[in-house]
């Protein structure tokens, strides 16, 4: 017999496409083309597990980069409102100097706090709800007639 590598390069796969018909029942074949999906399918599974692992370990390791600049930043911040503050504290009383810088920030983070109140709104699965009143109006009609 002749050295075919495309016999051996799909392993037993390979030797299938060689044989007779009349060496297999149609049972077999049909019983390996179903075998070789579900490996195919096995392996799909595992490559998307491994994939997703690997996916998650980068994405945690970012989420916590943002979580500790995201705190630094907040330190940040309050540091510079006490400089403020105490910049404040040299045209007039500090504690009437750290009332201002409180006040600004109430002010501030109330009016934010109204207008996020304002914008928001329950997210309502419209399409599925418009769908499944067709639906219902189909079923009404179908046992009318």
């Amino acid at each position: 017999m002749i050295d075919d590598p495309a016999r051996s390069a799909g392993g037993t796969l390979g030797e299938y496409a060689y044989r007779d018909a009349g060496q297999r029942s149609m049972g077999e074949v049909v019983k390996d083309i179903i075998s070789n999906v579900q490996d195919m399918i096995r392996s799909e599974i595992r490559l998307a597990r491994a994939e997703l692992r690997e996916e998650g370990a980068r994405s945690a390791a970012a989420a916590k980069l943002i979580g500790i600049g995201a705190g630094l930043a907040l330190l940040a911040a309050g540091f510079v409102l006490v400089s403020i503050a105490q910049l404040l504290a040299l045209v007039m009383p500090a504690w009437l100097a750290t009332l201002v810088v409180g006040a600004v920030l109430g002010i501030a983070g109330m009016a934010m706090l109204s207008k996020g109140r304002a914008q928001f709104t329950v997210p309502k699965p419209n399409k599925t709800i418009d769908n499944v009143k067709e639906n219902v109006e189909w079923m009404k009609n179908q046992t009318r007639s």
